[in-house]
């Protein structure tokens, strides 16, 4: 007996949403149907799923893996019926846009506008996670990833190359004084991530890891504590490049950065089993036009 697709949306409601209660409410239903509907799975599979307290739901080690089975199961199917429907009509659909909230903020949320005047049939979900996210777990259709990929089954799209860049507040360096040379960075107050040796490891010649004086889990952080005069950060063009044209930061020690490091790529990944859903392919290639790195 095969499993019936909307049982199977029901159970990734009751998943995503941690319960039963919470999937019925969101989706309007009954939770008795909700439980049903996973029971009934269960029984078809004669298999356990779930794990049920009284407090919460866990997965089971095989509920896990039939799950993201599922995930893509779904996803292909949606896609085949979308490109039923999409042949003589515009793309239509929402598409799940996940990026850090500097990227987010500067280069996403300009573009909104245009692109919904462009194709005003696709709704744009935008979410800010500072950290790699798992696309299927998260239902993101697309990321946003900053830097050097890691090897993964994910399908990837170079969308340019934004240079790193040194900036300070004017009000910073009058006080100061401008480094003239790598070396004297390290007299200076240096601006930098939470734990991540990589952010901080600035793409200098000779190469740099700094000890922040001031660190932040966020670059839009980062920005804002520079633009407060507390330093000299090393911040991506496509968030300071405004900050730089209008006299707000100022760029040191620019022939120092090594150019072509692996921190400039910008690249859009994601899921694909054929071919791109029509309202996610827009979207990419909006992107691609558009971002100003």
């Amino acid at each position: 007996m095969k499993t019936r697709s909307d049982d199977l949306s029901l159970l990734l409601s009751v998943i995503d949403c941690g319960g039963f209660s919470a999937a019925a409410e969101q989706l309007g239903l009954q939770v008795a149907r909700v439980s049903r509907a996973v029971s009934r799975i269960e029984r078809q599979l004669q298999m356990t799923l779930l794990n049920r307290t009284t407090r919460r739901i866990e997965l089971t080690e095989e509920g896990a893996t039939f799950v993201d089975t599922v995930r893509q199961g779904l996803s292909t199917l949606a896609l085949a019926e979308e490109q039923l429907h999409s042949y003589d009509e515009q793309p239509s659909g929402r598409v799940r846009l996940d990026a850090a909230s500097p990227f987010a903020l500067h280069q996403l949320v300009p573009l909104m506008r245009p692109f919904h005047q462009l194709y005003p049939h696709v709704q744009v979900e935008l979410t800010a996670n500072e950290g790699n996210i798992d696309l299927l777990k998260n239902q993101v259709d697309v990321a946003i990833r900053i830097g050097r990929l890691e090897d993964s089954n994910l399908h990837a799209r170079l969308l340019g190359r934004s240079p790193l860049m040194l900036v300070a507040s004017p009000d910073y360096l009058e006080q100061q004084g401008a480094p003239l040379e790598v070396t004297e960075l390290q007299q200076h107050q240096l601006l930098g991530f939470v734990n991540n040796r990589l952010l901080n490891r600035w793409p200098v010649e000779p190469q740099l890891v700094i000890n922040p004086h001031l660190s932040a889990s966020s670059g839009e952080v980062v920005r804002q504590l520079a633009l407060a005069d507390n330093g000299i950060a090393c911040l991506s063009r496509f968030m300071v490049a405004d900050d730089v044209a209008s006299g707000r930061l100022k760029v040191v020690l620019a022939d120092a950065v090594v150019a072509g490091n692996d921190r400039e790529m910008v690249h859009a990944v994601y899921y694909r089993s054929s071919q791109l859903a029509p309202r996610v392919q827009v979207l990419l290639d909006f992107m691609q036009q558009h971002l100003t790195l």
